[in-house]
């Protein structure tokens, strides 16, 4: 049996993030993050350590999404929310397709030095007990 064509082998992994996604959006329609007894786990470093990590938010964030509320996704986990169009970005260009920008682009966000420092510093930032900082912590934007 032939082998699969090149661009047939480099979209798979983006088809299956894909599916994924779908499958994971399919679970937030259905079950509610904030309701008591739901099926879905809490972040065990925060059960832990009381500090909140960077995916700290990201499930009550994505069920926000899936329902169309963009203001709550922001509340909960707002690198989440910003980092999902990019993430996006790098799927599509990881699977072949040439999108305007690309090499510019590339070069920017598939830099693991940038998204480390910015992990790293939005961890640190959402620990903060000051305003702007704890702004960042999940349900943490006044008014929200």
């Amino acid at each position: 049996m032939p082998a699969l064509p090149l661009r047939w082998r480099r979209a798979w992994p983006t088809a299956l993030l894909g599916v994924g996604a779908l499958a994971v959006g399919a679970v937030l329609l259905r079950f509610n993050p904030n309701a008591a007894g739901n099926p879905l786990p809490a972040c065990p470093f925060h059960a832990v350590t009381g500090l909140y990590c960077p995916g700290c938010g990201s499930t009550r964030a994505l069920h926000a999404l899936v329902h169309g509320d963009v203001a709550t996704a922001l509340a909960m986990n707002p690198l989440l929310v910003i980092s999902l169009p990019l993430l996006a970005w790098m799927a599509l260009d990881a699977a072949g397709l040439r999108l305007p920008g690309a090499t510019r682009m590339r070069a920017v966000i598939g830099n693991p030095k940038l998204w480390l420092v910015a992990l790293c510093s939005y961890w640190l930032a959402r620990n903060l007990p000051w305003p702007p900082f704890n702004w960042l912590a999940p349900g943490g934007f006044p008014g929200l």
